[in-house]
């Protein structure tokens, strides 16, 4: 499976890449081409939508007092979920399952 993560956050990055074997963190802007599942901070201005022109399934997060723009992006096609609960997910194992 292609995983790519759209993150600018160092940390974000490290523990992304520490849990998904392969895991490819670009920017903003990057070509996501090949992208099976996006990975995306909503922190990022245009990387939702990036995101879900991919064609790729989408697992967006953001901070959870922004209803709003996890609402949006649950609208946009994303799987949106709080910053806690994505990272929850990602520790466990159960984030691409």
């Amino acid at each position: 499976m292609t995983v790519y993560a759209i993150s600018t956050d160092l940390i974000d990055g490290s523990k992304l890449r520490g849990a998904i074997d392969g895991l490819r963190v670009v920017r903003p802007g990057d070509d996501l081409d090949s992208a099976e599942v996006v990975l995306v901070d909503l922190g990022l201005p245009g990387a939702l939508e990036a995101a879900i022109a991919s064609g790729g399934r989408v697992i967006a997060y953001g901070s959870h007092v922004d209803e709003a723009v996890l609402d949006a992006a649950s609208a946009a096609g994303a799987d949106a979920m709080p910053r806690s609960v994505f990272f929850r997910r990602l520790r466990d194992g159960t984030l691409l399952g």
